[in-house]
């Protein structure tokens, strides 16, 4: 871990939807130390600043890829890189998935709009190793058709189930439509036997979680990724802080159990 931004130069960018893109990175000189699924980077835009973005895929190289929301001005900063152009990398901050937690096991994945991004290295390690996890379920969700991300590899998975639902259809959509809750009906998943995964908007993770539980899920076998006003990254200012928890160290994933209490308290 460091805390002096990395220069990092962008070597690939995909247009996810309209205010998204994925962009992946290359180290210009040595490498940071090795990102876990669930951790996040502080990607800094010379001359706007810095923002923590959790890490969408790690390759062996040391390269990265971080999915970008253009919500704000640093993200609209990070959002128009283009291929060649040198950002500021540092980290890895935070908690991990821990996915090696549920070997054995059947897994859950819920994502929430951007949330899949977050989730993504975790999906591929689970579908990278097929004999270590009994049945894999992933459930997305998004606003709209056109949030969706990276709808071509979602559909090329080999899952016991893959459900995908929107809120608000468009007239070519043939899917699902209501909140993704509702498809852990489908999923094949023993509750008593089951590790849950999930990242989304707070409301979202919430009422996912709740329903995993209700359903007999564990709340210590349900990670779920919690996001908060990060700024320092390491702890000292915060910004980041839910109740007892600093969730640039103690967090950002953290288990149900843990959360739970804390998120039921309104305006914490």
């Amino acid at each position: 871990m460091t805390a002096v931004p990395v220069p990092h130069r962008v070597v690939a960018r995909r247009a996810e939807t309209a205010d998204t893109v994925t962009l992946r990175f290359e180290p210009v000189g040595p490498a940071l130390p090795d990102f876990r699924p669930g951790q996040f980077a502080m990607v800094h835009s010379f001359g706007r600043g810095e923002i923590p973005v959790s890490v969408s895929s790690v390759q062996a190289t040391g390269g990265l890829a971080h999915t970008v929301r253009s919500v704000g001005a640093v993200s609209d900063g990070l959002c128009a890189a283009r291929v060649g152009d040198v950002l500021g990398i540092r980290g890895p901050y935070g908690t991990g998935w821990e996915l090696e937690r549920a070997r054995g096991r059947d897994v859950v994945i819920v994502a929430g709009g951007i949330g899949y991004a977050p989730l993504r290295p975790l999906i591929l390690g689970a579908l990278a190793e097929p004999a270590a996890y009994r049945r894999v379920n992933v459930l997305i969700g998004a606003r709209t058709p056109g949030d969706l991300i990276a709808r071509k590899e979602v559909e090329s998975w080999a899952t016991a189930y893959t459900g995908v639902t929107v809120d608000q259809p468009d007239a070519d959509w043939r899917g699902d439509v209501g909140v993704v809750t509702q498809l852990l009906g489908r999923a094949h998943f023993d509750p008593e036997d089951t590790w849950a995964f999930v990242c989304g908007p707070e409301p979202m993770i919430r009422a996912a979680a709740r329903e995993l539980a209700h359903r007999g899920v564990r709340r210590d076998c349900i990670r779920v990724s919690l996001e908060r006003n990060m700024r320092c990254a390491t702890g000292h200012c915060g910004h980041c802080q839910l109740g007892p928890l600093l969730l640039c160290r103690t967090g950002p994933v953290v288990d149900w159990e843990c959360a739970e209490p804390l998120l039921s308290v309104r305006e914490l």
